[in-house]
């Protein structure tokens, strides 16, 4: 099938039939062609058998006519003749056309005193076709003859050349039919194939829920129908996630986009006094940084979504890490008279980049000062060579019709719509995670809410040289999370 790359598949299906087809009815017509010879030379053996038979009786029965010369009035049948031969090769008696012409050699002769030969083929003077010849010994009288039977081989080979005949026309017109019935049934089944094309050319994002028609027949055709439209739900779960995010994304920057034109326009309208423009711009500034800070996370959401995420792999401190989240949020917390405290073993490490760990701890610690209460804990953990780390507060919790799509962009409780998050901060924990091959959970606990990210931790006769990897990104079906029963009211995800 490689040979005819450029021929249409049904083509090169009927050629390989054809050649099959060929490969099979030249076996057949040489099976029933042999077959028919050898049964065509047994019965010619059987029959010079028989001959044979009749002479040697004739020739026993003619023992006075043998002994004074006068023959013993051998006949023809049909297509066969005889002779009697003595042992030193004299013709004794004979049917007409032969005369006195020896049928057998001096080797023959010699062979045939001592037991029956079979001569396959022979070309007889008064004979048009070749002729077959069965010597056999007969004693009489002490005296010891040869009788030679033939046959002529007229009928056979005209048999076989009739047969040969049929087979040379007969098969390549059955094998010019097989290839159009092959061509046919190749057609045929290459009919659901076809009418998948033309749907799947005619599917378009512009027309979502379209699938490709199935084959009634529970065949590879059909499962490939079927596996073919499980990838379109895909892609269409795919597209309208992203449909989504652009959707989602451009609300969000429209919001702070308008506020700082609005402060750029009523700072403008007016001639205004020192401490109301440091006012104005204080507030630009703050939209400005709200902006760079979307404008940051969109980009590492998109550079995920793209497969890639550059990580910077190194030997860390998991105490020194966390202690150094504790310390670059411990003025927010301390202004909402909350304390941050760290919980970790001393000789715990792991290899991670260090400003994307900072950055997922730092996002849920935002998220419990935003929408928690209470303490908030820091905790790392070592469970089976992985580390990790968790972020725990005693909050209200997370809504429980969110922990399921808890790390999708955007999503967020419904009092976090109005809040100053735009439900990025877990979307970008889960993408940390995955980079560094683990995976992120939330969860609500007895008294508060649970988030964390588990990265794997050093192993044995670890480089501790620092390394840059790009690490392919492959985004689940559903974000992992596990849920207990929730304590208060809903928690915003942010």
């Amino acid at each position: 099938m490689s040979l005819f790359p450029r021929v249409p598949i049904r083509l090169r299906l009927t050629l390989a039939f054809v050649v099959a087809m060929a490969i099979v009815l030249s076996a057949i017509g040489l099976f029933v062609y042999v077959r028919l010879d050898a049964a065509l030379d047994g019965t010619i053996d059987q029959s010079l058998r028989g001959r044979a038979d009749d002479v040697t009786a004739l020739v026993r029965e003619a023992r006075s006519k043998l002994s004074t010369g006068t023959g013993i009035g051998l006949a023809e049948r049909d297509e066969t003749f005889a002779q009697v031969l003595d042992a030193s090769g004299a013709v004794v008696d004979s049917t007409p056309p032969l005369g006195d012409r020896r049928l057998l050699t001096p080797v023959e002769l010699a062979r045939a005193t001592r037991k029956t030969v079979v001569v396959d083929e022979r070309t007889i003077r008064g004979f048009e076709d070749p002729a077959r010849l069965l010597a056999t010994p007969v004693s009489t009288d002490g005296r010891q003859l040869v009788v030679v039977v033939g046959a002529s081989l007229a009928e056979r080979e005209e048999a076989l050349g009739s047969l040969l005949t049929a087979l040379l026309i007969g098969g390549p017109i059955a094998l010019l039919l097989s290839s159009l019935v092959a061509y046919a049934l190749a057609a045929a089944a290459l009919r659901p194939v076809e009418s998948m094309r033309r749907e799947a050319e005619a599917v378009s994002a512009t027309e979502p829920g379209r699938r490709l028609p199935l084959s009634p027949a529970r065949d590879e055709v059909r499962r490939l129908g079927e596996t073919l439209n499980r990838m379109l739900g895909r892609l269409e779960t795919a597209l309208e996630r992203e449909r989504r995010f652009v959707a989602d994304a451009s609300h969000e920057l429209r919001t702070p986009l308008a506020m700082l034109r609005t402060e750029l326009e009523l700072a403008l309208r007016r001639e205004r006094t020192p401490e109301e423009l440091d006012r104005a711009l204080r507030s630009a500034s703050e939209e400005t940084e709200r902006l760079s800070q979307l404008a940051e996370d969109l980009l590492v959401l998109a550079r995920a979504q793209g497969g890639e995420l550059p990580v910077r792999r190194e030997q860390l401190s998991a105490r020194e890490l966390l202690a150094s989240v504790r310390e670059r949020f411990a003025g927010r917390a301390a202004g909402t008279g909350r304390d941050i405290d760290v919980e970790t073993e001393s000789d715990m490490e792991l290899i991670a980049d260090r400003l994307r760990l900072e950055q997922a701890l730092g996002n849920l610690v935002e998220n419990a000062i935003r929408h928690g209460s209470g303490r908030i804990g820091l905790t790392a953990i070592r469970n089976e060579g992985r580390i990790e780390l968790h972020v725990r507060d005693e909050g209200p919790g997370f809504a429980p019709d969110l922990l399921d799509h808890a790390f999708e962009p955007f999503s967020r409780g419904g009092a976090a719509r109005t809040g100053g998050g735009a439900g990025l901060g877990l979307a970008i924990v889960d993408v940390i995670a995955r980079a560094h091959g683990g995976s992120a959970h939330v969860a609500n606990i007895d008294g508060g809410a649970e988030a964390w990210i588990d990265v794997p931790g050093v192993p044995q006769s670890h480089d501790a040289s620092t390394s840059v990897t790009n690490v392919r990104l492959v985004p689940p079906a559903r974000p992992v999370t596990s849920q207990q029963p929730s304590v208060g009211n809903e928690m915003p995800l942010d």
